[in-house]
């Protein structure tokens, strides 16, 4: 049964984001909206991270699994994607770069934060 409160409890909030999506005009995905909205009340302390922990983890590691039907996605609209594949190419290669640094950089940061500026 704890498993699906924390499942119901991350569910919520990207519900939660779906309503906002519809308030809210910009161009952000309702899944981003979702995860600041759990971020927050993280952040804030409206829901503790043991309430949410143990279904996170499972989450992230079934990660890439999740990624199977948008690469099915791909293989199925090849002929779509054939007259621009190599500008497809060279903006996955790009973005892969750009998201690998910025999150190495992130996670180096939070890393210092953490150990109180050791490590330098």
């Amino acid at each position: 049964m704890r498993y699906v409160r924390q499942f119901l409890i991350i569910v919520m909030f990207s519900f939660l984001g779906e309503l906002l999506k519809q308030w809210i005009p910009l161009p952000i995905p309702a899944s981003i909206y979702g995860l600041l909205l759990l971020f927050l009340a993280l952040q804030l302390g409206v829901i503790k991270i043991q309430a949410v922990s143990e279904v996170g983890k499972f989450l992230l590691e079934i990660m890439p699994l999740l990624f199977i039907p948008a690469g099915a996605g791909l293989i199925t609209s090849f002929a779509s994607l054939q007259p621009i594949w190599f500008a497809v190419v060279v903006i996955m290669i790009v973005s892969t770069v750009i998201v690998m640094a910025v999150s190495g950089r992130v996670t180096q940061f939070v890393i210092r934060r953490k150990n109180g500026g050791e490590g330098r």
